[in-house]
């Protein structure tokens, strides 16, 4: 189809102010800008030879808050001294040093990675766990290199095999330790915490790093809660006072910094897609009736979930989902941003289903019932009272028990992230609910069609063809919400099938098979809660709507071109003994007008 000059014109200037607001509000715009030194905050960091840093670091934190949550995960190793050198390399990368002569970050070198590596790795290996992959020692340069600086107060010195094998011998007679964490996000003292501490009824000295057990404690990245308000009210893994850190337990720092891009790709286009579908309304409203023009109030629905994504995206991680060094639980202090993205996501995603339900229920109406457009319509105040009524009952119930909580994976605010019983109520039933009944609506609006297309058979042959076209079109779209939406509900399932099974896993490794959460199900269950929001644009993507626009321009800037004026008169007129008559064929809009 080829868009007219002036059409396209509007519409690649409206495109434009879309990319250009979406780059100048994102987080991750830091092209060509000057690295600005700043004051180390993180206690951690505070006395590792220097005194300032500098963000974006090596793992693309933006600010300190977010690469001290991040450093926080590894406390436990600097805590029992597995390496001399393990606090400078990790400090080194999370808040690289700062000099106002030198506008290049400065990596550790990679004889700091070795000794650190050496000293560490074997005591995580006996917890299951890999030295990172995103502190591979080969891609740190070599101390002396003339190409690269780098820094290593040791000069290069290698791994000393003689005393980390002392060393590693002694602290496999280290019991368990306690201590405080001072919330490094705060210039406060917050809520303490240490991870990990051992959880034994029968106070068991155990030794903390020793030959691999079975029993069960608080594992990292996971945090202990110690002297805190949520105290013996926090339960993860079967394990009290056991906390999900910040950004999830199971994903790496590249599966979270891919999670924040594909959730930004996809509400952007959500975003854009729903706009276009919402202004076309806007400007041309006579186009748009019962039956289709449920279309628009869910295309508007997803409008405002791909708005509180966007927020998410702005906001960052750590300041909506998080609270300090673990995910924001439902008893958490929320932020005024936390609760708008949850209304935006929760409150317009549950009325976008119930826009299905009512869109199938017209269209049952309209082919089944022999529905005209003005007896629909009637109705369409109970549209709008059921629409907006159950999401708002839903959304009070929530708010009333206190059911928002932080999702460490997508970094956003919502129900039922910690508790699966809230999760099962408020999100999983209603979907189920609702797509069953506009499944059979639907359906039962499909057999309507075919026996009226088996009636009109030996009619009009054009007839025949517009009903054709219209079946496939109510198809298309039907599939197009159904798919994603039962692929949504099959991710829910499985979260919450297997979410206390992946805890207690990582809590107790020999009380459940080695199973870990699937990364591709959760970025599917995003990608699929935005995609209905692109292809709800699919009703409007015609060449009727470019017809819209073009008059809209001719509106706006005047034109009287005899092309505009043709546009205008959309109406056809007969006359009949010099008497002019709109044509019957308008006194009622057939469904397949759009």
């Amino acid at each position: 189809m080829t868009f007219p000059e002036s059409g396209a014109r509007v519409f690649a200037r409206f495109m434009s102010y879309i990319v250009l607001v979406f780059i100048t509000l994102g987080p991750q715009n830091v092209v060509g800008q000057e690295r600005k030194c700043e004051k180390i905050t993180i206690p951690m960091c505070t006395n590792i030879g220097y005194n300032f840093t500098s963000m974006p670091n090596k793992f693309h934190h933006e600010t300190q808050k977010e690469a001290g949550l991040q450093v926080h995960q590894f406390w436990p190793l600097v805590l029992i001294n597995c390496s001399d050198d393990l606090q400078f390399f990790l400090c080194s990368l999370h808040t690289p040093i700062c000099m106002k002569d030198h506008n290049k970050p400065i990596p550790p070198c990679r004889s700091v990675c070795e000794r650190a590596q050496a000293g560490c790795a074997p005591i995580m290996r006996q917890y299951r766990f890999n030295w990172p992959e995103t502190m591979t020692c080969e891609e740190f340069p070599n101390y002396g290199d003339p190409t690269r600086m780098c820094m290593d107060h040791k000069k290069g010195q290698k791994p000393d095999r003689t005393s980390i094998n002392q060393k590693y011998s002694s602290l496999r007679n280290v019991r368990t330790y306690g201590g405080q964490y001072k919330n490094s996000l705060s210039g406060k003292d917050g809520p303490k915490y240490v991870s990990p501490k051992r959880h034994d009824s029968n106070n068991d000295s155990s030794s903390f790093i020793g030959q691999e057990d079975c029993k069960c404690f608080c594992r990292p990245p996971m945090v202990t809660l110690v002297d805190t308000e949520r105290v013996n009210f926090v339960k993860t893994g079967g394990l009290l006072n056991c906390a999900v850190p910040c950004h999830g337990t199971f994903f790496s720092t590249d599966e979270n910094t891919f999670t924040t891009m594909w959730l930004g790709l996809w509400s952007v286009l959500c975003c854009i897609s729903t706009c276009l579908t919402v202004i076309t309304f806007l400007i041309d409203m006579q186009r748009f009736r019962y039956p289709e023009r449920p279309i628009i109030f869910l295309s508007g629905c997803y409008l405002m979930v791909s708005i509180g994504y966007l927020v998410r995206l702005v906001m960052g991680h750590p300041e909506l989902a998080c609270d300090g060094p673990i995910v924001r639980y439902q008893d958490s202090e929320r932020p005024a941003a936390c609760t708008i993205v949850f209304l935006l996501i929760y409150f317009f995603g549950m009325a976008s289903s119930l826009w299905w339900v009512i869109l199938a229920l017209t269209w049952l109406l309209a082919a089944g019932l022999k529905w005209g457009n003005e007896a629909i319509a009637g109705y369409s105040l109970y549209f709008h009272l059921l629409a907006w009524s159950l999401p708002t009952v839903k959304t009070i119930a929530i708010l009333a028990v206190d059911g928002v909580d932080g999702d460490p994976v997508a970094g956003i605010c919502f129900v039922g992230n910690q508790d699966l019983t809230l999760l099962r109520g408020f999100v999983l039933t209603p979907l189920c609910v609702y797509l069953l009944l506009g499944t059979s609506f639907l359906l039962a609006g499909f057999v309507a069609l075919f026996r009226i297309r088996n009636v009109i058979r030996q009619q009009a042959r054009a007839k025949v063809d517009n009903l054709e076209k219209l079946m496939i079109r109510i198809g298309v779209f039907s599939v197009l919400y159904t798919v994603p939406a039962t692929i949504v509900i099959g991710c829910y399932i499985y979260e919450q099938h297997s979410r206390e099974a992946w805890e207690k896993r990582h809590n107790c490794p020999c009380s459940n098979p080695d199973i870990r959460p699937d990364y591709t199900v959760f970025m599917l269950k995003y990608f699929m809660c935005l995609v209905v929001g692109i292809t709800s644009g699919f009703w409007v993507w015609s060449e009727k709507t470019v017809n819209s626009w073009q008059r809209f321009y001719g509106r706006i800037c005047g034109s009287n071109s005899h092309d505009c004026v043709e546009n205008e008169t959309f109406k056809p007129v007969i006359v009949v003994n010099h008497v002019e008559k709109f044509h019957p064929y308008y006194k009622q809009m057939p469904i397949s007008h759009v």
